[in-house]
């Protein structure tokens, strides 16, 4: 490590709150899947943000967004209709299908919006639960933790709120032993991310669609990670067939800069009122034009399809080693470019070799890695992480 970096790094430590454990890399720039550091040496990206950074880095659309917005203005109070929040609010309501939207500053703040939306939904209906699944991760504040089900993330931090409970994820018998009449709603990750990459299973989603009939809840779908096209389709619900009532996008939608909304169905298109909710800066016209630009390369420019190409392509090569290694490898899951490779031993000594090699991955719930790379990464890029995973497996088997 460089001087410069080992007084950043004592900085760091004096002044902040001891809250991350911050990766011992010195990155000055990015440009398109590459990370480089104040030496030079450049890094594939597949940590990508963790989901934030779908077109990469130096993308031209997402900064020609941002300096044309901030030449404007670079914050407007929301008392004041803003056009970059329009154009963006009528591409996402194409996308999803629903029929209104909020924006946040972030995923978590959005979750906090929904928990309230779906509270005033519910009052003088007798609906007063809200469930999660196990394994969950939902975001940090409290009515998001009180959501997510990782003690980790809970522990020291009761009393959580009232009226929510967990269900056993794809445990279809507890799902129809929790849900009733007095039910608010089922918030879920339809692909957990924190969680390990673990999907829905068909029957479950089945199964939840069929209660949703029977007892009038809400389905609302965490997309935080999954959405904005990372899995191949717009939503990781589009998947299963499944239509939620509320779902909440953040991460990618920003293309790097702070951006999080809630979207709702005709259900609860009519549920707040003026001073219900509101924010200082969700909906940022700067974050909302770069967000149009996202969208456009997403969906126009068939990003999101080249996503799941390139997922497929992952997939089975990844399955390929699987083959080749099972006592090392347990299993591989994920959509799109949203990847897991669960390992029968802890995951982060395979991370720390790949970040000797200039490859940057994530190791999330101990064995798993996490492998979150941008849209735009190419077959080349791939077949290199492919063939450094390979001689770092055989190396540890």
């Amino acid at each position: 490590m460089t001087s410069r970096f080992q007084e950043l790094s004592d900085k760091e430590s004096k002044y902040f709150f001891h809250t991350y454990k911050r990766l011992s890399l010195d990155i000055v720039r990015g440009e398109g899947s590459e990370l480089i550091d104040r030496d030079g040496k450049r890094y594939l990206d597949f940590f990508g943000g963790l989901a934030v950074n779908a077109l990469g880095y130096g993308h031209p659309a997402v900064l020609t967004a941002i300096r044309e917005q901030s030449e404007r203005y670079l914050h407007l109070s929301n008392y004041y209709i803003q056009e970059p929040q329009i154009k963006l609010a009528e591409r996402l309501i194409k996308a999803s299908g629903l029929r209104k939207i909020f924006f946040a500053n972030s995923g978590t703040e959005a979750v906090e919006g929904v928990i309230k939306l779906a509270r005033k939904w519910g009052k003088g209906q007798g609906k007063t639960t809200l469930y999660a699944l196990s394994n969950s991760f939902h975001g940090r504040t409290m009515g998001a933790l009180t959501l997510t089900d990782r003690p980790k993330y809970r522990e020291g931090f009761d009393p959580l709120l009232p009226n929510v409970g967990h269900i056993g994820f794809n445990d279809v018998t507890a799902l129809n032993g929790a849900v009733n009449e007095n039910t608010l709603g089922v918030v879920l990750e339809f692909i957990q991310g924190e969680g390990g990459i673990y999907q829905v299973s068909r029957e479950f989603a089945d199964s939840l669609q069929e209660l949703r009939r029977r007892y009038g809840f809400l389905i609302i779908a965490d997309e935080i990670q999954s959405g904005v096209g990372r899995t191949g389709k717009f939503f990781g619900f589009e998947h299963y067939g499944v239509q939620p009532d509320i779902v909440v996008i953040a991460k990618a939608i920003g293309g790097g800069l702070p951006l999080g909304a809630f979207l709702g169905n005709e259900r609860v298109a009519d549920t707040f009122e003026v001073g219900n909710h509101g924010t200082t800066f969700g909906g940022n016209p700067v974050a909302c034009a770069a967000g149009v630009a996202v969208m456009e390369q997403v969906i126009d420019g068939r990003l999101m399809e080249q996503a799941g190409r390139t997922g497929e392509m992952l997939l089975d090569a990844f399955h390929g080693m699987r083959a080749e290694l099972p006592a090392l490898i347990k299993e591989v899951r994920g959509r799109g470019l949203m990847l897991g490779l669960e390992l029968t031993r802890p995951g982060q000594a395979v991370v720390d070799e790949l970040q000797r090699m200039g490859i940057l991955i994530n190791c999330t719930n101990t064995t798993v890695l996490r492998m979150l790379p941008p849209y735009i990464v190419t077959r080349q890029e791939c077949d290199r992480v492919v063939a450094a995973l390979r001689e770092v497996f055989r190396s540890l088997a």
